[in-house]
């Protein structure tokens, strides 16, 4: 459709410039020109030149000046001659041919109304209105997964993400920053947890193995309609920022599998401190030594079970019992009963996040 647009305009603007004027774009191919036989037709001499920078170039007898939304650009426009005129030409027409395909974009494209619906940038009543005009499909089930680049080479993540998941009706890839790349992903009704995490595995298997670049992803929940993607978004960010505090080995972090670290993570930092201060009277949680804290965590993991811990530890279980009195005289809390156990396990995490976060309020 943007070459439609392109040779719409410059057609329009042919007889005013009187110079051979057109659009090419990334591949270097004229998509756009007031010769209407260079259509269609390779241009090799600004094949590296159009993917360096949006400045003004000049080749084989013509100025060019490339244009897009991205940091890389899409397109350039060129003029014949290589003068001053040439390069107003080019200016003034590159800026018209962007103002009108980012208007077509707004209007008509479904990427960009998905990245608006996710991002808020747009009023709820207008969601069902615009999807109406866009022919959206508002009955399907969708998630949004959250791929945060965290070191890469000169590699495209978002390109390659596009290249994984091509179905431009179906999946919607944009970025929000330049590290952050969102996926829509059209799913199956009823869905599993763990089969999202095996798609999002599948993207950073990807990017490490393939291309060296290391990724974390956030996947929010399934979401059928439009207008809560931007809730599953939401929800696949607070994945990813609990997981930095909670879950920091982890590369895949699914909201679902949160559970009370997503509660912690929204208290005040000062409510925090109250709590940690009215668990721990006897003494402070920082007299636990490391020993005393790894011996803490295996019986966590393995559900309170004395005789299952001591063989995970290679101790007695006489001393897994000595250490557990030793926590109870220092806290006053027993690790065998329940209630206890569930106050220290949850007592350890507020104290993760204070030390996450010391400044949050």
């Amino acid at each position: 459709m943007s070459n439609r647009l392109f040779q719409g305009v410059v057609h329009q603007m042919r007889d005013t410039i009187d110079r051979v004027i057109g659009v090419v774009d990334d591949s270097a191919t004229i998509i756009a020109c007031s010769e209407l036989s260079k259509i269609g037709a390779y241009n090799e001499f600004i094949s590296l030149d159009l993917a360096d920078s949006h400045e003004v170039f000049v080749r084989d007898g013509y100025t060019y000046k490339p244009f897009g939304s991205t940091m890389k650009p899409d397109y350039a426009v060129f003029v014949e001659g290589v003068d001053e005129t040439a390069s107003k030409y080019a200016q003034i027409l590159a800026i018209t041919l962007s103002s009108i395909k980012q208007y077509y974009d707004e209007k008509y494209d479904r990427n960009n109304f998905i990245k608006n619906v996710v991002l808020d940038n747009i009023l709820p009543g207008d969601i069902y209105i615009k999807a109406r005009e866009l022919h959206f499909n508002t009955d399907v089930s969708r998630v949004a997964l959250l791929i945060r680049i965290l070191s890469s080479n000169d590699v495209s993540a978002y390109d390659v993400i596009q290249n994984l998941f091509p179905d431009k009706q179906k999946d919607f890839v944009f970025n929000i920053s330049e590290n952050d790349i969102v996926l829509i992903k059209e799913i199956r009704a009823g869905i599993e947890t763990k089969d999202l995490e095996k798609l999002a595995r599948s993207i950073v298997d990807t990017l490490s193995s393939e291309f060296y670049t290391r990724a974390v992803v956030g996947i929010g929940t399934a979401v059928v309609g439009v207008r809560d993607l931007a809730r599953s978004f939401k929800e696949a960010q607070v994945a990813l920022e609990v997981g930095k505090v909670f879950d920091t080995d982890k590369v895949i972090i699914s909201y679902d599998n949160l559970g009370i670290a997503r509660l912690i993570y929204q208290l005040p930092t000062t409510l925090c401190e109250t709590f940690l201060r009215e668990v721990f009277k006897r003494g402070s949680i920082e007299s636990l030594d490391q020993e005393t804290l790894f011996t803490i965590q295996k019986f966590f993991e393995n559900n309170l079970n004395v005789s299952e811990t001591s063989r995970k530890l290679f101790v007695h279980r006489n001393t897994l019992v000595y250490r557990l009195e030793k926590i109870k005289k220092l806290t006053g809390l027993d690790l065998r009963e329940f209630d206890h156990a569930i106050v220290f396990k949850i007592a350890l995490m507020v104290k993760k996040y204070l030390t996450a976060n010391p400044a949050k309020l």
